[in-house]
């Protein structure tokens, strides 16, 4: 089985995150990026073979997989970049999930290849893919889609299934509203009971976006027509020609696409009873390794919170339900809450802080005397002494103001940026 993990597309939904980064390269809880769940999920299922599919700003993407997943030569397994690219059969980019796979299918054509597990490089959960293998396998299907159960008040946000009594799917509809369109996939509750997970009252069955495919059959398909969507075309075709099996999943799974979802992943990771828990020692999740000094607290007070390494937390510091990442200097009496800090790639050398000085431009970090709330500070931003970045009563959900971008009510100080001493939104 080799897996193919799609890289994503413009990720409009998540900027200013995404300005200068696809997707799977968003730093996550800390010390992590978004790419690093699949691919740990595939390491810990057994799976070394991996194409990664990039088309959009990719290069910090691809500098995280060259430094950190690197196979040694007897296993043969590796990491593989497939970036979108002009070549003989074609010139355009990637046109959508099945679009991108048949431009890169000659990788898959290879001898040795029975399975082709497809999945995403911007969801969080924890999965051994064998388990859904083993589904494919013992009820003899062509396709397999990891489903997930949830209320009917949720389905009308994801793609639902329609199965029968052995789990063969029968019919896909994608974001059902009304109590008609729900009624026509709605699953037996009875039928969930009877596959060892209770229901809990949740009555659908929802696609979770990951597909395993014999392999014959996905070339097939994919080279006899020209879809460009697995879940819209690729999938309801393989219903109405082949047996497609739903595998049950039902674990914590989180699709962080926009940057409401995004920031309640990462504080819900941070609280005293994370849904997702990194700290699993049977399928831990790996990033890179970065040789950084043990984070210093001054005397600071920290409460359901995340510090990433290499940080300096000084006196009369309060950082309450936050994420802080790697190499954050935060001042004195800084308040932090309900917020993500994403670090520095760097620390301000001497030489960098006396130009700093001389210019008036704030060091890397939060100045003293600053507070945050409920904000998202990407990666490199100096923030200067006694700045504010608080929400208001007149702060419209989503707009742009003073330097910063408000996305689902979310503040969010963009990469590299810089507010100077005494900033404040109002």
């Amino acid at each position: 089985m080799v897996c193919i993990i799609l890289g994503g597309g413009k990720g409009t939904r998540l900027f200013p995150l995404t300005e200068f980064r696809s997707k799977p390269a968003v730093p996550l809880g800390g010390k992590f990026r978004l790419i690093d769940i699949p691919i740990s999920n595939c390491i810990n299922s057994g799976i070394n073979q991996i194409y990664l599919l990039t088309q959009f700003n990719s290069v910090s993407l691809h500098r995280h997989i060259r430094q950190t997943y690197a196979f040694d030569r007897f296993g043969g397994g590796f990491v593989e970049i497939l970036a979108a690219q002009q070549t003989n059969d074609g010139e355009s980019w990637y046109q959508g999930t099945a679009d991108a796979v048949r431009k890169q299918l000659r990788y898959l054509e290879q001898p040795g290849i029975e399975h082709v597990l497809v999945v995403s490089g911007d969801q969080i959960y924890r999965m051994n893919y064998q388990q859904m293998l083993r589904t494919h396998v013992d009820s003899r299907a062509d396709a397999t889609i990891a489903t997930l159960p949830v209320h009917r008040e949720a389905a009308s946000a994801l793609g639902v299934m329609r199965i029968d009594s052995t789990g063969r799917v029968e019919g896909f509809l994608e974001k059902p509203t009304t109590d008609d369109e729900l009624n026509l996939v709605r699953t037996e509750p009875s039928w969930f009971d009877a596959q060892g997970i209770p229901c809990k009252g949740r009555e659908c069955l929802a696609s979770m976006g990951i597909y395993l495919f014999n392999r014959d059959w996905l070339v097939e398909v994919l080279s006899k027509n020209n879809y460009q969507d697995f879940g819209k075309e690729v999938f309801p075709l393989s219903i109405r020609a082949r047996r497609v099996q739903c595998h049950l999943f039902d674990g914590y799974w989180e699709d962080v696409g926009t940057i409401r979802s995004f920031y309640d992943a990462n504080l819900a990771i941070a609280s005293s009873s994370p849904p997702f828990n990194f700290a699993d020692e049977e399928a831990p999740v790996y990033s890179r390794a970065r040789h950084l000094p043990s984070t210093r607290i001054e005397g600071a007070t920290v409460s359901n919170s995340l510090i990433s390494d290499g940080c300096v937390i000084e006196k009369g510091a309060v950082i309450e339900n936050s994420v802080i990442g790697l190499r954050c200097h935060i001042g004195q009496n800084v308040t932090i809450r309900n917020s993500i800090l994403m670090g520095a790639d760097l620390y301000d050398s001497d030489a960098q802080r006396s130009a700093n000085a001389r210019a008036g431009r704030p060091n890397l970090g939060i100045g003293a005397d600053s507070v945050l709330e409920g904000v998202i500070a990407d990666k490199n931003c100096a923030i200067g002494r006694k700045v504010r970045i608080q929400s208001h009563p007149g702060l419209e959900p989503n707009c742009d103001v003073k330097g910063v971008y408000v996305r689902d009510g979310i503040i969010v100080v963009p990469k590299d940026g810089v507010l100077s001493d005494g900033w404040s939104l109002k």
